[in-house]
């Protein structure tokens, strides 16, 4: 730990943010460096009383939030974007640590808060509503955005920085208040951090807190009345009981949720550039990443070529220290994802599959693994696996391939590699996917693009870009007369 990080922690120990920090004698966890199993830190945890209470914080701190100027609010998220570039190196320190991040991956993921936080900043400045036509001519129809109130916000810890702004910040622009209930796997980087971003931003007390706990809490937020939206990533399963609450309460939700997304390799693809896509799209921060490419499916024609140079590239990745530049996978984030991992690998071994390089680990670390000679069916290729390995599947036409890619309940992501583009954008609109990337990988994240999943990889909306708009706001229809009319009754 640096002296910054050391000097950092003294904000978080022992207190808990209710918009400020809030000594407590609650239960506290520890927090555990995957790749040296190093306790490095503790964090104090909610109640289900703290939960209520900052239910109620928020949904009063929203009140005068939302009659905040769009000045002001926009000035909040450009500090915030400000304070986050002054203070990048301690984000990404944490990430690597907390979370096992590379720092390669790390610092892409802090940049990438900072043009999230920017993008934000905008949004207040932007129209509120469009007008009308009515059949009165008297009468002026505004349908305009309002504020949901208090949004809840649960955030995975594979991405912990990045995949709780794009959620906060969009809400806060439109004047929402949020509470933040982080994983308990990134409750400094993905919790304590950002509520010392924006303590530090001059957000107004109370509209946004963050909650450390267990699933229980995080039910918790999602069944209290006074929230009126829940902004979720994570697993498909998890997702399902979310949906299904807010469901009952006719709350809205945003669910970005698992994938197991594929790479099409045409015959006509360039190899090399195909395996660089591949190396990155699989094996960046271990394949845990909603959008790795955990499917590959290629022409036979270049099948040989493509697994020799895909096997060439993997043996030749650090796997090791993240911490360290020149590490490009670190360890997966605990023992029960290490466990699953080798444990899919180990049964499509036993099922006839070949292993050409990889399928072991040490510790939490997982060496890259390209597994090949597998049917359609196998659970090495039909499940998310969440981890550094790639399954390869031979095709021979593509509406062969088309109709595997569409047989997964998943519809996160697509890359077709081709020299016919064209061809490929026709083809892209037979596919089952939020995301098609034409010659280029599944791990894809434009800010000002929105995005999002089809079938089990997601519901409620789209997140980035003018998809913001709506899904952190609600519409309301205003129309104006200056003088009442007489209706014939």
């Amino acid at each position: 730990m640096n002296s910054q990080t050391n000097i950092i922690e003294h904000v978080w120990k022992d207190h808990i943010f209710q918009g400020k920090w809030i000594k407590t004698n609650n239960l506290s966890r520890e927090i555990i460096n995957p790749a040296t199993n190093e306790v490095i830190s503790e964090v104090q945890l909610v109640s289900i009383d703290n939960v209520n209470k900052s239910v109620n914080i928020a949904n009063e701190a929203q009140k005068l939030w939302k009659k905040t100027t769009f000045e002001n609010r926009a000035k909040v998220l450009r500090k915030a974007a400000h304070f986050f570039e002054e203070n990048i190196q301690t984000f990404i320190d944490w990430n690597v640590q907390e979370c096992g991040s590379t720092l390669l991956k790390a610092t892409w993921e802090a940049n990438a808060c900072i043009e999230q936080l920017y993008m934000a900043a905008s949004m207040p400045m932007a129209a509120s509503g469009e007008i009308f036509p009515s059949s009165i001519p008297t009468r002026t129809n505004v349908w305009q955005r309002v504020p949901l109130g208090v949004v809840g916000v649960i955030s995975p810890w594979n991405f912990p920085l990045l995949l709780s702004i794009r959620s906060i910040a969009p809400a806060l622009a439109m004047g929402n208040s949020v509470i933040l209930k982080p994983s308990e796997f990134s409750n400094v980087t993905g919790g304590a951090l950002l509520a010392w971003l924006f303590q530090r931003s001059g957000l107004p007390e109370g509209t946004f807190q963050v909650i450390n706990g267990e699933s229980e809490i995080g039910e918790t937020l999602v069944n209290h009345p006074q929230v009126n939206m829940i902004s979720f990533t994570g697993s498909t399963g998890v997702g399902k009981k979310i949906a299904e609450t807010c469901a009952k309460q006719l709350k809205k939700c945003a669910l970005e949720l698992g994938g197991n997304n594929a790479m099409i390799i045409c015959e006509d693809a360039d190899v090399e550039v195909a395996v660089n896509n591949a190396v990155w799209g699989t094996f960046l921060h271990q394949g845990q990443i909603c959008m790795q490419t955990g499917r590959h499916l290629v022409h036979r024609n270049i099948a040989d070529l493509y697994i020799q140079k895909l096997k060439e590239k993997a043996l030749s990745l650090n796997v090791g220290n993240p911490s360290l530049p020149e590490t490009h996978l670190g360890p997966l984030i605990n023992a029960t994802q290490h466990q699953k991992v080798c444990n899919i690998v180990e049964e499509a071994i036993h099922n006839g599959a070949k292993l050409e390089c990889g399928g072991k680990g040490e510790k939490l670390f997982f060496y890259p693994t390209i597994i090949t000679n597998i049917n359609k069916d196998d659970p090495i290729f039909t499940e998310e696996i969440f981890g550094p390995v790639a399954p390869i599947l031979i095709f021979d036409d593509i509406s062969e391939a088309i109709e595997i890619v569409n047989s997964s309940k998943y519809g996160l992501a697509v890359a077709i590699h081709t020299e016919r583009t064209a061809w490929a954008y026709e083809i892209a609109k037979e596919i089952k996917s939020g995301m098609i990337h034409i010659n280029d990988q599944t791990v894809n994240n434009e800010y000002h693009v929105p995005f999002g999943g089809m079938g089990e990889s997601g519901y409620g909306g789209r997140f980035g870009g003018p998809a913001n708009f709506d899904e952190f706001s609600q519409r309301q229809w205003v129309s104006i007369l200056e003088k009442g009319i007489k209706y014939p009754l």
